[in-house]
């Protein structure tokens, strides 16, 4: 038995915050009916990388009843008070004051459901002078000054992936299976506020905090601003090959069996962090001129019996045929996509990941299965 079976989730959702959330309460076995208008998700037309549907909806919506609901009619928001009535969990990232215009208050949810657990996504949360603004992933990026500390010195750069909105419904699943816990004991359901600039500004606390202490952060491409070497250096074939030296013992041993070197660290511009910080250029361009001598082949090898951190700097093909990639199979209405598996494993749990739904799918099962409750 999964841990979220019995779990009803009514997900107003739209594009990625609420629906990751929502995807990895459907992996636990809770049942997450996806409310679509007419048109569905707008992220079903984002690309049409997965067979010619959309890779976001793809990877974000499996295991999820897909029911279409008009809310701009009488009998949708009918439709939907009878689905909230039998819900565990009501979440939902329209507009601000979307749910509120049609009758659906948040004040109103608590009175009448007293053990609803009420999620709510809103770009900057409800009150300041921004509240009322519409915010996607990129804006937050670059409000929340994520973009002003990502890239390198030639201008700020977005992320390459959607990591507010990753990262809101990562915070969002984990304050819905708080609430699901302390309802458990009181009985009580919860009213859940996350806005995507809060979770943005709490993940750049260091970088706020050094710059508030006259250190402000400087966009440094690969590099690491406060230690060195840490960046990335080119083999002789061309491959570039990211290394971390966190300690004086591991610039020791790097010098010494990567480098060919080990006279380094008694040179005064190496002889510790600080020093070689201070003087980054030439300790890059040292540790680069050796790289620059040998195989890629032959530098990992001596990293790695140095017990030295490195990484390749690999690119999505070289994803694709990582041997350490772990992938999923997922039915789609157009058939299997096989794509990343969720991070955490569960020992001796083998998890089954549902389908992703065509728009309006369930709609006959969902009554269905509400119809069973009530009676």
């Amino acid at each position: 038995m999964l841990p979220l079976e019995g779990i009803t989730v009514i997900a107003v959702e739209q594009a990625v915050a609420a629906p990751f959330c929502s995807s990895r309460l459907a992996d636990a076995g809770a049942h997450v009916i996806k409310i679509e208008r007419p048109e569905g998700d707008f992220a079903r037309g984002y690309d049409a990388a997965a067979k010619g549907q959309s890779s976001y909806f793809v990877w974000l919506n499996r295991g999820k009843d897909s029911e279409v609901v008009d809310l701009a009619t009488q009998e949708g928001r009918a439709r939907l008070e009878k689905l909230v009535s039998g819900a565990d969990v009501l979440l939902q990232n329209l507009k601000p004051g979307s749910m509120d215009k049609l009758g659906f208050s948040l004040d109103r949810l608590k009175k009448d459901y007293p053990a609803l657990i009420c999620c709510t996504i809103t770009g900057y949360g409800d009150e300041g002078p921004y509240a009322h603004r519409k915010a996607y992933d990129l804006l937050i990026q670059a409000e929340s000054g994520l973009a002003s500390i990502t890239g390198g010195p030639d201008g700020p750069s977005r992320v390459g992936v959607s990591i507010v909105d990753v990262a809101t419904g990562a915070t969002a699943h984990a304050a819905i299976l708080e609430a699901l816990i302390g309802r458990a004991r009181s009985g009580k359901g919860a009213d859940i506020r996350i806005s995507m600039f809060d979770v943005m500004a709490d993940w750049l606390t260091v970088p706020l905090l050094n710059s508030e202490a006259g250190n402000p952060p400087r966009r440094m491409g690969l590099a690491h601003p406060s230690i060195a070497p840490y960046g990335v250096f080119r083999s002789r074939d061309g491959k570039d090959i990211l290394i971390s030296i966190q300690s004086e013992r591991e610039w020791k041993k790097l010098c010494t069996e990567v480098l060919g070197q080990p006279e380094l660290p008694n040179d005064p511009r190496f002889a510790n962090m600080v020093e070689r910080v201070r003087n980054r250029k030439i300790t890059d361009q040292t540790v680069g001129d050796s790289f620059a001598a040998l195989s890629r082949d032959e530098l990992l090898k001596r990293l790695s019996d140095a017990d030295i951190a490195f990484a390749e700097v690999n690119t999505m093909a070289d994803l694709t045929i990582h041997p350490h990639l772990r992938r999923i199979e997922v039915e789609t209405p157009k058939g299997v996509i096989t794509y990343p598996a969720p991070g955490a494993i569960v020992v001796g749990e083998p998890r089954r990941y549902g389908a992703v739904p065509a728009i309006g799918e369930h709609q006959e099962r969902v009554e269905a299965s509400h119809l069973r409750k009530s009676s």
